[in-house]
């Protein structure tokens, strides 16, 4: 069995001093607090438990910091969704690898150690599926094996270009599958994922204007005991072709239509009524938030201040992958409530900490989310992370989650998924080569 032992370490019941964390595996064995270090224990001075990224389209990590020239009229979602189609129809089975590698180190080094990969790149760049079907799935799952994160699959179905079950353009054709051939590339995407200790496969119905009614009942058939993930509401023009074609909006249909329970997660849901902010956070559902990208296409604000006095699960997710980090999802999340509604420390509870409000709600609702549990608790998986402050020593237990979001002096420092260390000092022990690769890919995509 291998040790741990922590100055401080954040156990589910709260901040705990000299901690010993004893794991063989994959899991935790042990937890112990109030015990001075052993001999064979690795010391750190702040030990928290990782998180899970719920929510990642991979292949988007090749086109960061490329889509930020604006076109000739006021630039918005749609499009960007256009640039996003021409990337995507350009990349090939080994390049996605590359890049999906890369992206996974980036996780890993910023504290997460699961990604749930929202997976839609299925057919080859003509639109035809490759000889295997799920080619592309078993690319999502090499990358996360050479890098060591932990994954939940979400396969996406996506058939339609929007509501009333409008055809697909062909910038999607590379997305799309029916019924029958969805069904074949969700058993090949399991098959490949089985082979991977701790992962896990869910579905991803893509959104209500990609998934006709029938389609989405049809598919939750299918999902077994998984998750389920569907992107909704994430802008005004979806709601307002929603209650077109579906006289609702899309979070006020699905609650009513498709037996949302906690087995779900909604992307974005940013749009949405206080009425349906209280009804998903009693649905049992996570919302799955993605602050940074949210932001960055400029989609809205959340209602979280209704949706969190309901007891709402969340988690957050980095989505399109501009820029990768627990604290900059976290910070985007409270900043956005606070320009919104013009006061300060939306998030927290009366009297409490807002970074471990964040953080607390982060752990918990990504792990439910990604179907697998968390915390530094015996049985959990042994995900961890550890938190550098020897640049601010006399930052206490009670400010580390904040400092750590809100302020620049503390950094990840090493990392574990599922029992393996894979970051130590900051840095993936596998970034090199990775890197490189990835850089090589990327001068060819560019180019071309």
């Amino acid at each position: 069995m291998a040790s741990i032992h922590a100055k401080l370490a954040l156990l589910p019941d709260g901040w705990a001093s000299d901690v010993r964390i004893g794991f063989k595996g994959r899991d935790i064995e042990t937890v112990d607090a109030g015990i001075e270090a052993g001999p064979d224990d690795e010391r750190h001075d702040v030990l928290l438990p990782a998180m899970s990224n719920l929510h990642s389209h991979a292949f988007q990590r090749g086109m960061a910091g490329l889509a930020e020239t604006r076109g000739p009229t006021e630039d918005n979602f749609w499009s960007w969704r256009t640039v996003m189609y021409k990337f995507a129809l350009s990349m090939n089975p080994d390049q996605m690898q590359a890049i999906a590698a890369q992206l996974y180190v980036e996780m890993l080094e910023a504290g997460f150690s699961r990604v749930g990969e929202f997976h839609y790149l299925h057919h080859d760049r003509d639109g035809r599926p490759y000889a295997d079907i799920a080619e592309m799935a078993v690319r999502i799952v090499a990358a996360a094996e050479e890098t060591g994160i932990g994954l939940t699959l979400l396969p996406v179905f996506y058939a339609h270009s929007n509501f009333g079950g409008l055809s697909p353009t062909d910038g999607q054709r590379r997305f799309v599958c029916n019924l029958d051939s969805f069904g074949r590339l969700l058993d090949g995407a399991r098959h490949a994922a089985s082979r991977l200790p701790g992962a896990a496969t869910g579905i991803a119905p893509h959104s209500l204007r990609a998934v006709a009614p029938e389609e989405l009942a049809a598919l939750t058939k299918l999902s077994g005991e998984g998750p389920i993930h569907i992107h909704a509401a994430e802008q005004v023009k979806e709601v307002e072709d929603c209650i077109s074609a579906l006289h609702r909006r899309p979070v006020e249909w699905l609650l009513e239509n498709a037996g949302v329970d906690g087995r779900w997660c909604l992307i974005h849901a940013t749009h949405m009524t206080q009425e349906e902010a209280r009804g998903l956070a009693r649905s049992g559902a996570v919302a799955g938030l993605c602050p940074v990208t949210e932001a960055n296409l400029g989609d809205g604000f959340f209602e979280a201040e209704t949706y969190l006095a309901n007891d709402g699960a969340f988690g957050v997710g980095s989505d399109s992958n501009v820029l990768i980090g627990i604290r900059d999802e976290l910070r985007q999340l409270e900043y956005a409530q606070r320009l919104a509604r013009r006061a300060r420390n939306i998030v927290a509870v009366p009297g409490g900490s807002t970074g471990r409000r964040l953080f607390d709600g982060a752990i918990a609702g990504g792990a439910q989310a990604l179907g697998g549990r968390s915390g530094l608790v015996a049985g959990a998986p042994a995900d961890m992370m550890t938190l550098d402050r020897s640049a601010v020593p006399y930052v206490g237990a009670d400010q580390i989650l904040d400092h750590f979001i809100f302020a620049n002096g503390i950094r990840v420092g090493s990392v574990w998924a599922g029992g393996r260390k894979l970051v130590d000092g900051g840095r993936h022990l596998r970034r090199e080569e990775i890197a490189a690769r990835f850089r090589r890919v990327m001068a060819e995509l560019v180019t071309h």
